[in-house]
């Protein structure tokens, strides 16, 4: 799985970090810890970064999914 952010050239650094980790899951507590940030500099971070109008597209291969997995097969039999 590969994460992408659009529209990441629009935040700055702080916001980006931020951004990676709320949108990974982690909680705002474990984002404080690993930033050495306040709480409420989260919260600023994060809603600075959404006014700005970034989009996260998650990719996830068709094989991970079980979706291709026949063709994928067919073809290294081939070669």
């Amino acid at each position: 799985m590969k994460i992408e952010i659009r529209g990441a050239e629009k935040l700055s650094f702080r916001e980006r970090q931020v951004v990676v980790l709320k949108e990974t899951g982690k909680t705002t507590n474990e984002i404080c810890r690993t930033l050495n940030i306040s709480s409420s500099t989260v919260a600023t971070l994060y809603n600075r970064a959404r006014a700005k109008g970034y989009e996260v597209v998650i990719i996830i291969p068709g094989s991970a999914l079980g979706l291709f997995e026949e063709d994928e097969d067919e073809q290294s039999k081939g070669k």
